[in-house]
């Protein structure tokens, strides 16, 4: 179970920390950025073999990989049995299976040629989930730009559903200044003011409070749990055991990606739970405080984007210093971007960066 957590957790990190990089790096000379979060009515249930094969033989494949994922969506077929009767078998031309390890890789062949139209755009995809990023100085293109994903999704027998896709509207958090934000530019699509990416919820102002909120609530229902396992007999180490599984695991869930943007009253609430659940005997009083635990994903993601140059996230880390000495990698061998507002500490990159030369 903890190893299923550390890899949704792994994948939260990498879409929210590229989501919240391109935000936070067009707001530096952007008054708003407009974000569009993209559904697809069944995405996997809908996208055609053919078109899926015809992407894979275009990259640079082995053909015993090739020829395996022919065999693997091939020859498929499916039935109905209703009252004592069975149809006739019709074979199965799309659909990807979503369990299987090949599911979640196909959709993102699938979705590979899907890019911005207009220059200075970008879109942050994962899996099945898409999202444009508008700045304020391309705020004319969106009506294109929702257009041509519309264009592409009828290509690749997908639907775009509008009642299921947001749009939010970022702002700086500390602007003195009034912002004229401009009216929804796509019917259809409502606006809102809060925006939750692969289970954490970011405000349109980059405040955590209701992730907070939805996570304090998440783990109440835990203790009440835990209670009941105390009530038929389960001793304390055990009880122990099951807390940090279930909801230290919970409360430090992606924390890369989102406890940089924790006010002092959303970590001192997250403490004071902590704190709370020692004192009910469910964790020990010498653990560690989840600033801690936070900390420490923090460093272990970071190491695992500076050491490796095939890392999903390596790209956002800027250009190396030029120096003529062979010393151990470290965070100060990077040419650092000048801090401007407290929102570039909030990003993870830079506030790691900072962190490790000591600044932050």
């Amino acid at each position: 179970m903890t190893s299923l957590i550390n890899m949704a957790a792994a994948e939260c990190n990498i879409l929210n920390d590229t989501l919240i990089h391109e935000i936070t790096a067009m707001l530096e000379n952007n008054s708003y950025v407009i974000v569009y979060d993209i559904d697809f009515s069944k995405a996997f249930d809908t996208i055609r073999h053919r078109e899926l094969l015809d992407k894979c033989s275009r990259m640079e494949l082995p053909d015993c990989i090739y020829n395996w994922l022919v065999g693997f969506f091939r020859d498929h077929s499916h039935c109905t049995r209703y009252a004592g009767l069975v149809s006739a078998f019709i074979g199965i031309s799309a659909s990807i299976i979503q369990g299987s390890a090949a599911g979640p890789a196909s959709y993102v062949v699938t979705g590979s040629d899907l890019r911005p139209v207009t220059n200075g755009n970008s879109m942050v995809k994962f899996a099945d989930d898409t999202y444009l990023i508008i700045p304020a100085s391309n705020s004319i293109s969106c009506v294109d730009e929702i257009n041509h994903v519309e264009d592409w999704a009828s290509s690749n027998n997908l639907r775009m559903n509008h009642a299921k896709s947001m749009e939010i509207v970022f702002v700086p958090p500390r602007s003195r200044r009034a912002i004229a934000i401009p009216e929804p530019a796509v019917p259809g699509i409502p606006r809102v003011e809060s925006l939750k990416a692969l289970g954490v919820t970011l405000s349109r102002k980059f405040s955590v409070t209701q992730h907070v909120d939805n996570l304090l609530v998440s783990c109440a229902q835990s203790l009440f749990a835990l209670r009941t396992l105390r009530h038929h007999g389960l001793p304390t180490n055990a009880l122990q055991i099951v807390f940090q599984a279930t909801v230290v695991s919970k409360l430090s869930f992606a924390s890369p990606a989102w406890w940089g943007l924790t006010s002092a009253a959303d970590r001192d609430r997250l403490e004071a739970y902590l704190r709370r659940s020692a004192t009910l005997g469910f964790r020990a009083f010498t653990a560690p405080t989840l600033s801690t635990i936070c900390s420490e994903a923090d460093d272990q993601l970071f190491r695992k984007i500076t050491s490796n140059s095939e890392h999903v996230l390596h790209h956002l880390l800027p250009p190396k210093r030029d120096t003529h000495y062979s010393l151990r990698p470290r965070a100060r061998d990077y040419v650092l971007t000048t801090r401007n507002t407290a929102l570039h500490d909030s990003n993870y990159i830079n506030r790691m960066l900072f962190k490790n030369i000591g600044c932050l």
